[in-house]
């Protein structure tokens, strides 16, 4: 779990907020110490945007509270303008302008200050990001990975107290976003920034994140880092929804054990299960061992090669099905056999949905 800063950069108390007569977020509450990089992450319509907005100062909450930099900023009752939370802003389309060559660009977002100011914040931040001989150049002139450095620089320079950053990646393949979420961590953790994204690719998530907030229907899930979102989900939705998986079935039997089509499972339950539960055992495809010597076996229904691994989709004598991560070169087809135990390291069951 993630510990509360002292002094949070952002913060997030209770936020609700509404549009028309719809609840779209709930009672939201976080926080973001300074420098760190922290990810809101959900599917389409889950109200991940609309928190990005209310931090920015565009919509309005109807209860709780948004603190930043130590300031109040917003509540049900009061609102700071956006102009006046000094927050920067990095947008999907990147909005930059195209009659402006870089080095203008990045100027824009320092109005008001000194010249020798600007231009030494400019070099530096070209600099960084690799773009010292495209200072003359304009949008249309650079890739879109060149463009997208530029957005982040100009909404950086004035180093507003948080940046925000709506989708900035959404345009690009999936490779090619996880790769610029590297990049953007480096160069954010390089000078010092405190950023809040929003998505919906868990991976890209990974990838920038510090720390990672799940949002279904405007409720967060969990806020967490990477590591124990994947291993240790605190509901069903979580465990669902990050990474691969399968749920299989299983009874809670006496001295905290489980019985399922994979062998009695020993585990810590807390006694949070009455003996004779049915539950769901969450298993990870790298919880799946090949094992040729194993008395159990599976048949492989479905296969994705993976260039490293295949991913085999497995279904037991039982119809339980499994997912295995597996090396390349030990390659089977549809239909084969082969050999499997389980190797659990975290052990997550949830009580099973009623259908």
């Amino acid at each position: 779990m993630v510990q509360e800063p002292q002094n949070p950069q952002l913060k997030l108390d209770q936020i609700c907020v509404k549009l028309g007569d719809t609840d779209v977020v709930n009672q939201v509450s976080f926080t973001l110490a300074e420098g760190d990089i922290g990810c809101l992450l959900g599917p389409s319509g889950c109200g991940k945007t609309t928190l990005l907005r209310t931090i920015a100062g565009f919509q309005a909450p109807s209860n709780g509270s948004v603190h930043i930099a130590g300031s109040v900023m917003a509540t049900a009752k009061h609102q700071t303008s956006p102009e006046h939370r000094r927050v920067g802003m990095v947008f999907q389309d990147l909005a930059l302008f195209p009659h402006m060559n870089v080095r203008k660009n990045v100027a824009f977002g320092m109005r008001g200050a000194k010249k020798a100011q600007i231009n030494k914040r400019i070099d530096e931040l070209l600099e960084l990001v690799g773009l010292h001989t495209f200072a003359n150049s304009y949008p249309h002139q650079l890739s879109g990975g060149q463009q997208q450095r530029v957005a982040l620089i100009r909404a950086m320079a004035p180093r507003p107290p948080v940046l925000l950053l709506d989708e900035p990646f959404s345009s690009q393949d999936t490779e090619r976003r996880v790769q610029l979420a590297h990049e953007v961590r480096e160069i954010l953790k390089h000078d010092g920034i405190t950023a809040m994204l929003v998505t919906h690719d868990q991976y890209e998530a990974f990838a920038i994140a510090d720390h990672i907030g799940v949002i279904q229907d405007g409720t967060l899930c969990q806020w967490d880092n990477a590591y124990d979102l994947y291993h240790k989900p605190q509901d069903r939705f979580v465990a669902d929804f990050i990474g691969e998986g399968v749920f299989v079935c299983g009874n809670t039997l006496e001295n905290n054990r489980i019985q399922t089509e994979l062998g009695i499972i020993e585990g810590e339950l807390s006694n949070r299960y009455e003996v004779g539960t049915q539950i769901d055992l969450l298993v990870r495809p790298d919880d799946i061992l090949y094992d040729e010597n194993s008395a159990t076996r599976a048949t492989v229904i479905a296969k994705d090669f993976r260039g490293a691994d295949h991913l085999y989709t497995l279904r037991m004598p039982g119809s339980t099905r499994l997912l295995c991560l597996a090396p390349s070169h030990l390659n089977h087809d549809v239909g084969d056999q082969f050999g499997v135990r389980l190797k659990l390291d975290h052990l997550q069951i949830f009580e099973q949905q009623s259908t």
